[in-house]
């Protein structure tokens, strides 16, 4: 497979359910690369912290804040 970065305007690539982007800006592309590091940070701590259900709601949350926060800055 592919992989195709996130903040490329080639992102929709591999992408099957959404067939139209729109071109980010640079401070949006910006916007949702920091969204993710820090999601990305926070699931690093997490994941050091232990395992437990907690964590795991914690993780999953985590992941959908991100997916959120990103779906916000793309739409």
């Amino acid at each position: 497979m592919t992989h195709v970065s996130s903040e490329g305007d080639d992102r929709t690539a591999n992408n099957a359910v959404r067939h139209q982007y729109r071109v980010l800006s640079e401070r949006e592309k910006a916007q949702m690369v920091a969204i993710k590091d820090a999601g990305a940070a926070l699931l690093a701590l997490i994941e050091q912290t232990g395992s437990s259900r907690e964590l795991s709601i914690a993780r999953t949350k985590t992941e959908e804040a991100v997916m959120w926060a990103v779906k916000h800055v793309t739409a």
